[in-house]
């Protein structure tokens, strides 16, 4: 049996940004019509350990059938050595047998996928002419989020804050000859945030990292940062005046902090999550209802969506002979 490799300088060959987009708008909607199985992602989080270990399996049903499991370890202090927090492999499974056909990067196809899953948000729940993004955190996702954004609304203008400026400067410094429009690096989260139409958190804060008197009337927030019931990006006063769409019921009541500690405050319940973005896209629910609606939509990251990126990249592989075969 030949196992397919694939290298982070593949996966982003392979898989460009606007494809990935209409990918993940196609295994979100497929959630939505019941053709995923898929159980919450198993967390292993040591007291004693640095980071933790997530199992994110999945199946789809149809043509674009496929078994696959994301084993992903996520290490808080990787950026500070240099490295991408997110640290795993991405496995795709035969339908037909269960053999394994290929292993990849993890790292890499979360940094695409969860972008382009933000962009698909951004379509839906954003206004047509949002052109301010600001983005709290200059990391991996800070990048991604920053080409994703670019590509679904005519971005003006872009601001970006973190903890260290530095980061933020050399963010500016690589991303700016990518794009027609300004990227400034500022110094505060307030500074970021005030009047943009756009925000995105993608920090690994254990406290809110925005504030509701902050957020600009109509403005859309994509927070993808968190993924712990003990922590958020999101103040509570925001997650009470938003709109609050997801990828996933069931994992934003188990797993998202911004959602379980504002609920705790007795903010939010349940049915202030007002759809999955599945819905949205299949039509048997509404999004942004007016212009100065506050909406947010939070990102948990599912294993569909990893499965989805595997299946398309296997097949694309293949097509184009990239990628290394080892034999098991």
């Amino acid at each position: 049996m030949k196992i397919l490799i694939l290298d982070s300088a593949q996966i982003r060959e392979l898989l460009p940004m606007r494809d990935c987009i209409e990918l993940m708008a196609d295994a979100l909607a497929a959630l939505a019509r019941d053709e995923i199985f898929q159980p919450l992602r198993t967390i292993i989080r040591p007291p004693q350990a640095r980071g933790l270990l997530g199992l994110m399996s999945a199946y789809r049903t149809g043509e674009q059938g496929a078994f696959g499991l994301k084993a992903i370890c996520v290490f808080p202090g990787n950026p500070a050595l240099g490295k991408d927090a997110h640290q795993g492999a991405v496995m795709l499974f035969s339908r037909e047998t269960g053999e394994l056909l290929a292993l990849m990067n993890a790292s890499e196809i979360t940094a695409i996928r969860t972008a382009a899953v933000s962009a698909v948000a951004t379509c839906l729940l954003a206004r047509e002419d949002a052109e301010t993004l600001a983005i709290v955190g200059a990391g991996v996702q800070a990048r991604t989020h920053l080409a994703a954004l670019a590509l679904v609304r005519s971005i003006k203008q872009a601001r970006v804050v973190a903890r260290n400026f530095e980061h933020a400067v050399e963010l500016v410094r690589e991303m700016q000859p990518r794009f027609p429009f300004p990227i400034e690096a500022v110094r505060t989260n307030e500074e970021a945030v005030r009047n943009a139409d756009l925000v995105v958190t993608a920090t690994s804060s254990l406290e809110p990292v925005i504030d509701k008197d902050w957020i600009s009337a109509g403005a859309h927030i994509n927070a993808i940062g968190t993924h712990s019931p003990n922590s958020r990006e999101i103040d509570t006063g925001t997650m009470g005046a938003a709109w609050i769409f997801v990828d996933r019921r069931e994992s934003a009541l188990n797993e998202s902090g911004d959602y379980l500690l504002a609920a705790k405050e007795g903010v939010v319940a349940p049915e202030s999550i007002i759809a999955e973005l599945g819905e949205l896209l299949t039509g048997s629910q509404t999004g942004r209802t007016s212009p100065t609606d506050i909406t947010l939509f939070k990102s948990l990251g599912l294993a569909i969506e990893d499965v989805a990126c595997a299946n398309y990249l296997h097949q694309k592989a293949l097509s184009q002979n990239v990628g290394t075969w080892v034999n098991l």
